[in-house]
């Protein structure tokens, strides 16, 4: 396992992170939770991220009995990441970015999590109702008071972010070092503005869906029927969503083409070859894995200390590639915003960008 600064903080953090989104289900119960755990820290992990709506709380709750059942020596190596915003009740005010949810939220992840203190408490997505101001103040406030320590976002697109830290910094307020947004090698528009926008202001990327819904670990192929005890096969509406979304993408199956190719010639497994391409990202401090049973983590963590050659990650990139539009994110928009000290760059260099474009859109390249 390898280590690295949590964006603009002192704390350091594994390059894998374990998730729970599982745990309290069915196919990962609390025992096997407790596994997972157990066999995580041994293996020098220390990032456990889960969320106060995560099973209706059984997988903070599960983290927080795991806790008391285990000696301090073992549990204090925790970092615990959890998360506030989505919806926990029937009210019109169980939802969102308040001060009045998120102090209630808040407090009730200290009490299942059965701590006095979170060390990372995010924000689980944008709200367009509520005040930037009036959330962060809850949040400073919250920092000072030592319920949380600190703070971090998720799912905020690149203005949100952005909006967030130039808000916090103007206030004084404390500032987010993380931010938390779906990532891999079938889903890299993250890349167009929500990682430049992490990478500006110092703050630390965690990679959630790492293996896209298992697509990357090479389990499925185009034709074959999903088998129930896979996520793309098991009727939970969430994981249904999100496997259509893959298998009905060419560049997910580019990929995950890719991946095995890799894997192959490397000699290991396609799980670890995404999970190490996402983690050696420019700006991802950790990528969060998530398990049905210890040994799918085991094979996981391998990819801890995997470091693909250049080769590989060519072949990686180039199947991946979301090519998109020349504006604004394709050739024609970046080579607008491109400027060298040679001052060399002229209206040229933007159309000949914006020629390439669409000869690569007509030949369907």
């Amino acid at each position: 396992m390898q280590y690295r600064t949590l964006g603009n903080s002192g704390i350091l953090v594994s390059n894998l992170a374990l998730g729970t989104m599982n745990f309290g289900t069915e196919e990962t119960s609390q025992e096997e939770a407790f596994t997972q755990l157990d066999a995580f820290i041994a293996a020098g992990g220390n990032l456990i991220d889960t969320a106060d709506v995560y099973n209706g709380g059984i997988a903070e709750a599960t983290v927080g009995e795991w806790i008391a059942a285990r000696p301090r020596d073992i549990t204090d190596r925790a970092v615990i990441a959890t998360k506030g915003r989505v919806r926990t009740g029937d009210d019109v005010n169980d939802v969102g970015l308040s001060r009045r949810h998120l102090d209630r939220a808040l407090t009730t992840s200290l009490r299942r999590l059965g701590t006095d203190t979170i060390d990372l408490y995010q924000l689980h997505a944008w709200d367009p109702l509520t005040p930037v101001e009036e959330t962060l103040s809850f949040l400073d406030s919250a920092v000072r008071a030592g319920r949380i320590r600190y703070v971090g976002l998720s799912n905020f697109t690149g203005w949100q972010l952005q909006l967030a830290v130039s808000t916090a910094r103007a206030h004084g307020y404390q500032l987010p070092v993380s931010l938390q947004a779906q990532y891999n090698l079938a889903t890299r528009e993250t890349e167009w503005e929500m990682l430049p926008a992490a990478r500006h202001n110092g703050l630390g990327v965690l990679a959630w869906s790492p293996l896209a819904s298992g697509f990357l670990t090479g389990k499925y192929t185009r034709d074959a029927a999903r088998t129930p005890d896979t996520r793309a096969g098991e009727d939970n509406p969430l994981y249904q969503y999100t496997s259509s979304n893959y298998e009905t993408s060419d560049r997910t199956w580019n990929a995950v083409d890719a991946v095995r190719r890799v894997a192959e010639d490397t000699g290991v497994t396609p799980a670890q070859v995404a999970l190490s391409w996402v983690a050696d990202r420019p700006g991802v401090v950790s990528a969060i894995v998530g398990a049905r049973t210890v040994r799918q983590l085991t094979g996981s963590l391998a990819a801890a200390d995997l470091h693909l050659e250049a080769d590989a990650l060519a072949t990686l990139d180039s199947a991946s590639d979301p090519n998109p539009a020349p504006y604004p994110y394709g050739p024609f928009g970046s080579a607008q915003r491109r400027r060298v000290a040679s001052g060399t760059e002229a209206l040229g260099e933007l159309i000949q960008a914006h020629q390439a474009g669409t000869e690569a859109r007509t030949s369907g390249s």
